[in-house]
């Protein structure tokens, strides 16, 4: 498979797209655009999460938000050719490797490390007594006073919810970052850094599946550890609403439109409308959102600052971490690059669909989604060239199973 196979990735043969590349200054403008929204109509986006599915009372789901996190997910899923999965055994040893990174260290080095720096080392500067309101448990039946892992349950307007730690609503956050290993921005990663798009390839689609077991798993197992306990239920809606949907929509009409139109219709003419869509229903999620924690982030504009130093010390140990056993283990360069990459990046986009699903748009956890949005672009850019300068680290030839391109 050449490097610039239209399937190789979402963007065109030059390399990181428009919108791709300046994320982080659209992301800078929608914190600026939601906190203007939020002093000047603060009723607008409270009004939009007002449109709810509610159970006992509480709002489960926002409709709103849900439509725009649809379309931030499923442009990725359909981009996907689940076909790939089955040539994995010819690169048997990286992706053993991936998944070894992405599900069995990436997870607990993320809560260790956000949990230092949030619960102990930038504590002070949060503020020990700070609390933060989020949506009471999903399925749960808790009487005002109730106590609910680190919250207390209290009436705000009438409605049930769960006071919590700040820090404790932030680490939330972190948790669902680290556990979401990157399926999208990962193919321009892999692209920019000359990696094996094959493998970068077959990854998406095995991170798109493992996620539908291992996400609720790991993540009700970590954030009980961080004892802001999220019922099965819950977890199960969110997997089911932000990832399992997308991914059977995108499965299903990328089947049809292909059958129908043709390979070259879809590759040429459906995926080049789409490549705008998702950060367009991101950005609008995110004004929302700002228009709520607007005045947190004006009282301390530090609070962004705080979350993005941990978030950035966790992107850059995965990183060396999978790049230097992937030179222990004599992966070629192509090799080795994607699958740091991989392990490195998140996927923000199941990350913040589930902390407003579980916690709600105006939750700490939902801010700290954010922050891994606003630091990702110019980081992994950094560590593509980082890879760049040190392809003669590699050897030019091992006995990787992985030497050839898996084919297109």
């Amino acid at each position: 498979m050449e490097m610039n196979h239209p399937n190789t990735c979402p963007t065109d043969n030059q390399g990181i797209g428009f919108f791709e590349r300046y994320l982080t200054v659209w992301v800078g403008l929608c914190i600026v655009a939601g906190i203007v929204l939020g002093k000047i109509a603060p009723g607008i986006a409270k009004s939009l999460d007002g449109m709810a599915i509610y159970v006992n009372e509480a709002p489960v789901v926002s409709i709103p938000i849900a439509v725009c996190l649809f379309f931030m997910m499923y442009p990725i899923m359909v981009k996907i050719d689940f076909s790939e999965v089955v040539k994995a055994g010819k690169a048997i040893r990286p992706v053993g490797l991936t998944l070894f990174i992405n599900w069995a260290i990436k997870p607990f080095t993320m809560y260790a490390i956000a949990s230092f720096f949030l619960g102990t080392l930038f504590l002070g500067f949060i503020g020990p007594d700070a609390v933060d309101y989020v949506k009471a448990p999903l399925g749960s039946n808790l009487e005002v006073g109730a106590t609910y892992g680190a919250g207390e349950v209290v009436l705000v307007e009438g409605v049930k919810m769960l006071q919590v730690p700040l820090w404790r609503s932030y680490l939330a956050g972190c948790i669902l970052l680290g556990i979401a290993p990157c399926t999208a921005m990962v193919l321009v990663w892999g692209f920019l850094a000359k990696g094996n798009d094959g493998h970068t390839l077959v990854m998406v689609a095995i991170n798109s599946l493992t996620m539908l077991v291992l996400y609720g798993v790991l993540g009700g197992f970590l954030l009980g550890v961080g004892q802001l306990p999220v019922p099965w239920q819950a977890l199960l809606l969110s997997i089911g609403i932000y990832v399992a949907l997308p991914l059977l929509a995108g499965y299903l009409s990328r089947k049809w439109l292909i059958a129908t139109k043709g390979e070259a219709w879809f590759r040429d003419k459906f995926l080049h409308f789409l490549t705008p869509v998702t950060i367009t229903a991101l950005l609008a999620t995110l004004v929302l959102l700002f228009s709520f924690k607007g005045e947190t982030i004006v009282e301390n504009p530090l609070t962004i600052l705080w979350i993005a130093i941990p978030l950035t010390l966790q992107t850059l140990v995965i990183f060396a971490l999978g790049y230097v056993m992937s030179k222990a283990m004599g992966f070629r360069y192509e090799s080795a690059a994607p699958t740091a990459m991989i392990g490195a990046s998140n996927h923000f986009e199941v990350a913040i669909a589930t902390s407003t699903m579980l916690y709600g748009l105006s939750s700490g956890a939902a801010l700290a989604t954010v922050v891994g949005v606003l630091i990702e672009v110019p980081l992994m850019l950094g560590l593509v060239k980082f890879c760049l300068k040190t392809q003669g680290w590699f050897p030019a030839g091992t006995n990787d199973t992985n030497k050839q391109r898996a084919p297109s």
